[in-house]
Formats: C-alpha cells, sequence, structure tokens
C-alpha cells in the first residue's frame, strides 16, 4: 500500500490486527435488539428514575437506546416517578416522549400533573382519558373524581352518572378506592339507584381484598402521581390559600380544589375536606376518628376564641 507521498509500506501482520480487535469494546459487537431486550426489562423493573438515566451516560450508543419506544412504553411506575423539586422542562419532555411511545403509566402521570399542578385542564384530562381507554384503574378512578366534582369547571358541570360508571369501569380493572367509592355511591344513592345491602357486601369486599393481599410493606404504598402533587403543594400552600383553594385532607391524595368550595366538608367538625368518599373513609380510619369533635361542642368548648 502507498501513502500520499508515495512510500509503500506493508500490511500489519495478523497478530496486531487481532490486538487490535481485543481493543474493541465488547458491547459494540451485541445486536442492537439484544440490547433493547436488556434496556426494556431494565425499564419495567426500575426502582427509581436514576435506573435508567444512568444508561444515558454511559455513551452515546447507549443514550440512543435507551430513548428508544421500545424501551420508553415499558417504563416501571417508580421508573417515572419524577419528584416536584426536581421539575423541569427536561423531566416534563422525558414524561413527553413515554407516552408518546404508548406508555400507560405515563399518560396518567403527566395527565395529573398537568392537571392538577400546571393547571392544564383539557391536556391533564385527555392524557388520563387516554390511560383509561387502556384500561388503567388509577386513571379512570381519577377521571371519576372529577365528573363527581366538576373539576375544571363549575358546580353545574357535575356529572354523577358518568362518575358512576367511570367507578364501575375501575372497580372491574382492580381499582381498590373505586371499588370503596363505588360501595358509598350506592350505600348514598349518589349517580345510582340507593342499594344500602349492595354498598354494604361491596364494602365487605373491599375491606377483604384490602386485608387479602396488601402486604405491610405495600400497605403504605402511594402511587407517584398523587405523591408528586403532594409534594408540589406542599410548598405552595400560601399561593392556594390566597386563591381560597384548598388541599383534600387525606394526606396520600394530593388533589387540589379547581374553584372554590368544591369539596365536600366532615359534615361533623366541618374543618376537614376531601375530593371523595374514599378519601374520606381513609382519612377517618388513619386518624381522623380520633380528631373529629362535632362543631357545636367544639364552640362550646370556647376552643374557636383560641383560633381567632
Amino acid at each position: 500500500m502507498r501513502t500520499r507521498r508515495g512510500v509503500c509500506y506493508s500490511a500489519p501482520p495478523e497478530d496486531l490486527r487481532r490486538v487490535r480487535r481485543r481493543k474493541l469494546d465488547p458491547f459494540e459487537a451485541l445486536p442492537d435488539d439484544l440490547i433493547l431486550s436488556i434496556f426494556a426489562n431494565l425499564s419495567a423493573t426500575a426502582d427509581s428514575p436514576s435506573d435508567l438515566i444512568s444508561l444515558l451516560l454511559v455513551c452515546k450508543r447507549f443514550n440512543g437506546l435507551a430513548m428508544d419506544p421500545t424501551v420508553l412504553s415499558v417504563a416501571s411506575e417508580k421508573c417515572l416517578g419524577i419528584r416536584a423539586q426536581r421539575w423541569c422542562d427536561p423531566a416534563q419532555r422525558f414524561l413527553r416522549r413515554c407516552v408518546d411511545a404508548g406508555n400507560v403509566e405515563a399518560c396518567f402521570i403527566l395527565g395529573m400533573i398537568k392537571f392538577y399542578a400546571l393547571g392544564s385542564r383539557p391536556t391533564g384530562a385527555a392524557l388520563m382519558a387516554r390511560a383509561a381507554m387502556r384500561r388503567h384503574a388509577a386513571a379512570l378512578y381519577s377521571l371519576a373524581v372529577i365528573q363527581f366534582n366538576g373539576s375544571g369547571g363549575s358546580k353545574h358541570d357535575r356529572d354523577l352518572r358518568a362518575g358512576f360508571a367511570l367507578c364501575f369501569r375501575a372497580a372491574g380493572c382492580g381499582g381498590l378506592d373505586a371499588l370503596r367509592e363505588l360501595a358509598y355511591c350506592l350505600q348514598d344513592g349518589y349517580g345510582v339507584k340507593r342499594s344500602i345491602p349492595s354498598g354494604r357486601r361491596l364494602l365487605v369486599l373491599a375491606a377483604s381484598l384490602e386485608l387479602g393481599y396488601l402486604a405491610p410493606a405495600a400497605e403504605e404504598h402511594v402511587h407517584v402521581a398523587n405523591q408528586f402533587l403532594c409534594d408540589w403543594f406542599a410548598t405552595r400552600m400560601d399561593t392556594l390559600e390566597g386563591k381560597g383553594l384548598r388541599l383534600c385532607s387525606h394526606d396520600q391524595c394530593g388533589r387540589v380544589e379547581t374553584r372554590v368550595h368544591e369539596f365536600r366538608r366532615c359534615s361533623v367538625c366541618g374543618l376537614v375536606n376531601y375530593c371523595s368518599r374514599s378519601c374520606q373513609a381513609l382519612h377517618w380510619r388513619k386518624g381522623h376518628k380520633a380528631e373529629c369533635v362535632p362543631i357545636d361542642q367544639f364552640l362550646d368548648d370556647g376552643a374557636f376564641a383560641l383560633l381567632v
């Protein structure tokens, strides 16, 4: 072989070629399909977003493959659990790419953030509806809560029948909160013909399911979308109070009113408010039962003077 100057040189010996081959990165010899399969399994079982982000920092090839729709479409709930303190445009673009890849959890999470935290009601509702069409229980239940309260609109926009129908579908998809809400709707005749025996049977079924498959470690599980809302509004309470809006008193819910006096108050003490009957039942069992005092007794004891 000749150089540009016309000098001839011999080809490198076979041993040198072997040494050069050995210096190549072993991952370069792996086909893309195999790496995508590995990344997809990692994404589906990831415990935090950092498990997926760490792949982006390895090399340019990993960066491209880790953001492939095949990987993003199966990302787990925990893998998409972005913290409210770290919310930024890149985080929103990441969730949007997961949504475009067809990830159902990403549709629900971004929908909840858009609807309640960012105030984009139509976009958020559309994203949750996209997840609901693929039988996502939490998305179906969230849409039911929106219909029950008329969230994003006026009081006259409430549709109790639609809320009950969504709860029914969510309960059929395994939603425990929806099953509990469905039972209270039947007991109170809320959006459906009243049937106290049917409501009680559903409450017993919900209690048995809760005791049957909830392990002690999983009992405190909060969906990453609800946790995001709790953390988001924890630092914005002054803004909410200035607008006269209230959070749901159940500390694992995170939903906030979209208009003044949207949520229902406790009928006994009037000091707490809830977005749904399911949240009210959970909060009652979690501690409000010991704190709830009738408002008449509260005023007679002179406790009101301490608040003025």
